[in-house]
Formats: structure tokens, sequence, C-alpha cells
């Protein structure tokens, strides 16, 4: 009996150390699922008593809540306890990742091989490694909870049996393995939007299935719609949908007009561009005996058309906003209302949601009322015939649009001594042939016409907002919480960006002073327009706007900084933004005295509708570079002179001055020296002949390849000095210490078929 004690001791003992051993294996790999077959392999066990003491083992421990078992038979380390936080992937040009989480003061590097299969965007769940102080904190990826995305866009490379789509986007890393049968028709070479459906512990590529055959690459239509569809953007609406918006009857009845403010009779009319097809606002000018003007800003009322719980409005909601790409807008609703019901148009009744404003000859504002109107108006100018009669003084409407000019200037230097900040960026436009190739470049300017309009929308959206938020006040001014409302906010800029921006500016020998916060719009318009004119003032005016925080919609009223207004909302555009559609939604019931939407509802909806809005900013801005690298494919061989924009470890990043294309010039393609990047100075500098290369030289550069999958262009140098630089800059003086605010991250590169 002693000596079977003493076995069944021994025994106990191995088998407590062949338990810490299997945890042990888990804690090694938190992320992966095992299966029993697998430990025993890993930890050399080959007798069938070993196994099945592991299968009893790993009983113990799904039982304790070490382990789970995410499917039948596999089972991962158990996610729980503080080492595990969730985020946001962020990819990076060399394979590795960050994940960006509330939960963590700083970004979590993630090593490729701990990605566990996770992509850009991706939610997922990390297990933090213990770390240092002032270290970079790293984890691993130990579930992806949630796909950024599971569409994308490629181009099928056909085998006998199977084929794979490597997708245009930068940000995904693989191409998407798709067997014959899903293939939906598809041939070599077409371009397809293509779902992943399942992606294998072990595989080296996603599994994918053909959804759409868009056609032949290089396309007009084709490339258009993929860009479209690259950003989760769609191109078509449902039939149904359409059915539904052509049940709308054009006529308004008696009944309609007979509740609402009639200003058919008073002198209104339209000013926008000569291509618009839907008219969102108008404006309407008369004398009052008080003497005072009379300007209302009328704004089509889709809220009375697309009413909440229809598959109209659902639409609407999905896509938020129209996208406007380089040739074609894609509207967020069917042509029957935002080109025809909706749209305001001469000659025709229209319903409307109205600002209405008494101003004297000073622009101030002495009452006003906001309600529902109709309207009828005679004249629709195009911008460049409005800006005519403010130039000339003669034309149709001169009296009333000179005097709307008047109080739009007032209006604007008001708002500016007040704090807005005035960014002026060029935007760049194209002249397109029939079948959409680029024939020319142009620059859209803005003046005093697109002003006027964007001066008046900006006091109706304003006293729009701050409406409502007097509604939610009482008599000692403190605010309750009976008006939930859509808000238009933008925070103030961080203090380290603005220091990192000052620090660059030094280098071009400007000067920005942000230590006084109410000077930074001050100081920052005073900068705008000491550039202005520049070789590199389109670069300062870009990194001057990425300083700034982002405008998005909420019910947190902040206010707006850049505009520096207490209040602000989006009324003006229902016809291309469901934000506003909704905010005519909530006036309507606090009007009648009802409740609106319930304050989650109506962030719920704000979070999508600016997400949506980024979206659609993206997929514009893709549009965009995909005409500039077809309109110089052929020019390859052409020289151009450009500006340095961008510095990077692999290369130069240059900007034609007289089309805006910018394309990348490689360090290897340099032959003069060995470059290396100088992040301290945002140069490029030659090992041996110490040639420097700066943001903001002028260089002369040939088009040497323009490729349209990728939308990127190379360029030559072909000069072997910079041209011109700016004689005010200080040489190798106040460099910024660092560049990681406005580094550019060109995607990350495809690593093929692993």
């Amino acid at each position: 009996m002693k000596n079977k004690r003493k076995k069944s001791s021994r025994d106990q003992a191995m088998s407590r150390l062949l338990f810490e051993d299997v945890l042990a294996y888990f804690k090694a790999s938190p992320g992966r699922a095992h299966t029993y077959k697998e430990i025993c392999a890993q930890l050399y066990l080959e007798k069938p008593e070993q196994r099945v003491q592991v299968m009893e083992i790993l009983d113990a421990l799904v039982a304790q809540m070490h382990i789970s078992e995410p499917e039948p038979g596999k089972f991962r380390l158990a996610i729980t306890g503080s080492s595990f936080i969730e985020g946001r992937v962020e990819l990076t040009s060399s394979g590795a990742g960050y994940v960006i989480s509330k939960d963590s003061d700083q970004d979590v590097y993630i090593k490729e091989h701990n990605l566990l299969n996770s992509l850009n965007g991706d939610r997922v769940k990390i297990h933090l490694f213990a770390h240092r102080k002032g270290r970079r904190a790293e984890g691993e990826v130990v579930e992806i909870i949630e796909r950024a995305r599971t569409e994308f866009v490629g181009i099928v490379q056909l085998s006998q049996r199977y084929a794979f789509v490597v997708p245009d986007s930068n940000k995904m890393p693989v191409d998407i393995f798709v067997p014959e049968q899903n293939l939906n028709n598809a041939k070599n070479g077409d371009k397809v939007l293509v779902r992943m459906l399942d992606w294998p512990e072990h595989a080296k590529n996603p599994f994918g299935e053909v959804v759409k055959v868009l056609g032949k690459p290089g396309e007009h239509n084709v490339e258009m719609h993929a860009i479209m569809l690259d950003f989760g953007l769609p191109f078509e609406f449902p039939e149904e949908v359409e059915k539904e918006a052509e049940k709308i009857p054009d006529k308004i009845s008696e009944k309609e007009i007979n509740k609402r403010k009639d200003f058919r009779n008073v002198t209104t009319f339209t000013i926008d561009p000569h291509d618009a097809k839907d008219f969102d606002d108008a404006l309407s000018i008369r004398k009052l005996d008080s003497g005072l003007w009379e300007i209302g800003v009328h704004i089509a009322d889709v809220a009375h058309y697309v009413k909440p719980g229809t598959i109209l409005d659902d639409e609407a909601y999905k896509r938020a906003t129209s996208v406007y790409l380089v040739d074609r807008v894609v509207p967020m609703l069917p042509e029957h209302l935002s080109n025809g019901v909706c749209s305001l148009r001469p000659n025709e009744e229209k319903l409307c949601f109205s600002a209405v404003f008494e101003m004297d000859d000073d622009a101030g504002v002495h009452a006003s009322w906001i309600g529902r109107t109709v309207i009828c108006f005679q004249r629709r100018f195009a911008y460049e015939e409005a800006q005519k009669v403010i130039e000339t003084g003669e034309g149709d409407l001169k009296d009333e649009i000179l005097t709307l000019h008047k109080l739009a200037t007032i209006l604007r230097e008001r708002r500016f001594r007040k704090g807005s900040i005035a960014f002026d960026k060029v935007e760049v436009k194209f002249r397109l042939d029939k079948d959409g190739k680029p024939l020319g470049v142009y620059f859209k300017e803005q003046k005093e016409a697109n002003m006027l309009i964007e001066d008046f929308m900006l006091l109706a959206n304003r006293s729009v907002a701050e409406y409502v938020s007097n509604l939610g006040k009482d008599q000692r001014g403190k605010s309750n919480l009976k008006y939930p409302f859509v808000y238009r906010v933008h925070d103030k800029p961080d203090p380290e960006k603005l220091m990192e921006f000052s620090r660059f500016v030094s280098q071009f020998g400007y000067r920005f002073n942000f230590q006084k916060e109410r000077e930074i719009s001050e100081n920052m318009n005073a900068l705008m327009k000491e550039v202005k004119g520049k070789g590199e003032s389109n670069m300062i005016e870009t990194l001057a706007i990425r300083t700034m925080a982002k405008a998005i919609y909420t019910t947190k009223n902040i206010g707006h900084y850049g505009l520096g207004f207490r209040y602000y909302t989006h009324f003006t555009s229902p016809i291309r933004r469901y934000p506003d559609v909704m905010v005519h939604r909530l006036l309507e019931s606090y009007l009648a005295g009802k409740p609106g939407d319930s304050e989650s509802e109506l962030e719920a909806k704000c979070k999508h509708s600016s997400e949506q809005e980024k979206r659609a900013a993206d997929a514009e801005r893709s549009s965009v570079k995909y005409k500039q690298v077809e309109f110089l494919k052929d020019r390859i061989g052409q020289n151009f002179r450009g500006v340095i924009t961008g510095v990077t470890e692999w290369g130069i990043f240059v900007e034609i001055i007289e089309n805006k294309c910018e394309g990348l010039v490689r360090l290897r393609d340099i032959p003069d020296d060995f470059y290396f990047f100088d992040e301290e100075s945002f140069s490029i500098i030659g090992k041996q002949y110490r040639r420097r290369y700066t943001l903001g030289d002028e260089v002369n550069v040939e088009v040497r390849k323009a490729d349209l999958t990728k939308k990127q262009l190379d360029f030559m140098l072909i000069e072997d000095e910079p041209l011109n630089r700016p004689a005010n800059r200080p040489a190798g003086r106040n460099r910024p210490e660092k560049r990681d605010k406005f580094s550019r991250d060109k995607g990350k590169s495809r690593k093929g078929r692993r």
C-alpha cells in the first residue's frame, strides 16, 4: 500500500505539470484555436493514455473558464481580464499594424505575424503584452470581432479550375481565392466586385465569390462604378425604390398650399453651378414698409415627400449623402425627386422649409421666422451670370443681387472678425469628352457670387440651430433635454498638431503663433493670406486643414470652431444630405409642439451620416486621382515644372503646377547620388554630394509611368538642382523635430499570395 500511495502522488504531480504545460501552451498563442491533436504533437505526447489525459485537462480548463471552445474540437485561451482590449486596426506599408483603442492611452503595435488575418479597419480584440514604461505598447490580435468590409473591387486572374481576384485597394494586402463555381461568369482580366466568404485559420488567402462583373478595366463607366463599390457606396437604386419615388405626384394640392406662408409673388431666384440639376435653395428679397429688407432662404421641403419608415427614407438614410464624382452626381434620392419633385425649378410651384430674416442695411437681423412655405420664381442664375451682375452692376435683378451682395459682404467680414477661418483650397476640375476621357484641367474659383450664397446659407444654418437650442432653455438660460437636435460641430485643434504645423511653416520663413487660443483663427487667416499665390500655398493650406479637427454630426453641441459659431447645423441641402432631412423633421415636430426622435436614435444616425460623408469624400478624391492619372497617361515622356509636396523614406512627391497632378519620384530613380531621408528637415539628402531636396522646392520632372489600376503616377527628376528655393527660407534652421502628423502613407503594399 505504501508503494501504491507513492505512485499515486507521483502521478498527481505529473498530471499537475501536464496541466500547467497545456495552459502555458495556450497562453503562448492566445489568439489561436488548437485541437487536442496539435497540443499532443507540440508537447510530444504520443502514448494513448497521455492523449486521454490531455482531453480531460481540456475539459477541466473549459470548466474553469481558462479556455473556451469556439467550435467543436477547437480550443482557445479565454478572452477575459484587463490585458485584453478592443479597437480598430490600421495597417502600415510595412505589413504590421496598429490598433487604436479608447481603452489605451497609446496605439498598440501589432507585428505582421500577430495580426490573425485582420484587415485595415477591422474591429478586433487584442491581448496586450507586458511592456516597460517608455516602450511602445505591443500586442496580438486574438479575435476579429467585426470586419470593416467584406467586399472588394479587383481584377480576375483565371486559372483552369479557380481564380484569384487581385484587389485594387492598396489597403487590401492579399488576393482573394475564388473557386470555379463562384466565378459568376467572370472572365480573365474582368474587373469585378468580390465578396470575402471565409478565411480559414491556416489558409494563406481568403476564399470568396464574384458578386458582380463590372466590365473591362480602363472603361470610364466601369472605373467610376468600381470606385463607388470600392468605398461601399451604391451607384444605382433598387427597382422598388425607383417605383416608389415615381408614385409621388408633381402637383401640389391647394390644401397643402393653404397650410403654408405664400412667397409666390415675392422676387425669388436661385444661383447655382451652370451644370447643376438638383436645386436645394433659393433666395427671396423685398423691401418692407418698415424700411428693413426681408430676406428669405428657401430650402426644398424633402421631408414632406420622404416619410420615416418608407423604403425611400431607408434608402436615403443608407446613402446619407449624394456623391460627387469627377464626371457625375450619384444622388441620395431617386432622380424623380432630386431633379424633379423636390428640385427648385423656375416657373414651378415648390414646397419649402424657409428661414426668413428682417435685416437693416448693415446686415443686422431685427427679426426672424422659420416655417413652411410655398414659392414660385422666374429666374435661375448660373454663378457666372450673377458674378457678371456684381462686377458690372448691370443685368437681370441687378438691384436685388447687388443688395444681397452688400449684405453678404458685411456678414462675411463680421464672421471673420469673430474667428471664422478662411480656407481657400484649389478644387481641380476636368473637361471631359463624351466618353469621359479628360481633355484638360481647370480650377474651380470661389468668387463673390459663390460667397453670396454661402453667407446666407451659413446665416440660415446658424439661426436654425440657435432657435432650437433656445427652445431647450428656461428663463434663467439653463438647458433641459426636451429638444434633442442634430448639430454640425467642429472641435478646437489639438495643441500638439498646431505646434507641428507651426514648426512646419517655419521651414518656409512663415511664423504662426498658436500660444493664445483666441488668436489662433486670426493668425491662421493671416498666414493663409500671406501664402496665397506662392508655390507652397496649396501644400500649406492642405496641411492647415489636416491640423484642424474634422467636422461631424452629433447631438452634443460644442460649437463650430472653424466658422466661429456657437450654434450650427445643416438645414440647407436636404436633397443631397440626410442630416438636413433629420433637421427639417425635428423642426416640424418642435414648431408643432410635438417631441422628436430620442437623443440616442439621433446620435446613431449622426454617426452613420458622418461615416458616409467621409466615404463619399474619399470616393470623390479617388475619382479625381484616377482622372489625373488618365490625363497624364498620354503624356508619358513629357516634362513639367512641379513643387515637392511630400518627402518620405522611399521618395519625394511632386505636384505639377499647371494641373495639380501629383506623382512619386523614387529615391532609387535619382541617379546622381545615394539619397537618404532626413526626417528632421523634411528633406532627402545625397550621401556623397550633400545635394538636398526639400518640401516646397520647385523641380522639373518627366512623366515616367501612369498606372490606372493603382491610380499612381511615377515621375523622374530631370534637373540636378532644385530650381527655385524660396529666398526667405532659413537654411537648415528651425527644422521640425518630427514629421509624424503629416507623413504620407500610400497604403500597404501587396505581398502577393503567401
